[in-house]
């Protein structure tokens, strides 16, 4: 075998806004910029007259389903509802039968 096979496997170190070693992951001026920038996105509110254009922008970024997976999805839903359904009945239908059994002894 060779030494690269011989070493042992370590774990990973975390990366991200967490590290172990307590270091800043991003300069401060960077920091900086994405409160500007987010500060200019977070404008809450605003006239009527802008609110349909928003919509239909909002509409475009929307992945709509083919028609294949609209039946798939139909179907899911419909079994899950006759399930549902036939779960609570016979539950209901048990509870009345020990109701029925308790009330008349």
């Amino acid at each position: 075998m060779s030494e690269q096979e011989r070493q042992p496997v370590t774990a990973a170190r975390p990366t991200g806004k967490r590290q172990l070693s307590g270091t800043s992951t991003a300069e401060a001026s960077q920091a900086a910029k994405k409160k500007v920038a987010k500060r200019d996105e977070e404008t809450y509110g605003g006239s009527a007259v802008t609110f349909l254009p928003e919509v239909g922008k909002e509409m475009r970024k929307v992945i709509w389903p083919t028609g294949k997976q609209m039946v798939n999805y139909t179907v899911i839903v419909f079994a899950f509802l006759i399930l549902m359904t036939a779960l609570v009945a016979g539950v209901d239908f048990l509870a009345g039968l020990g109701v029925e059994k308790i009330l008349t002894k």
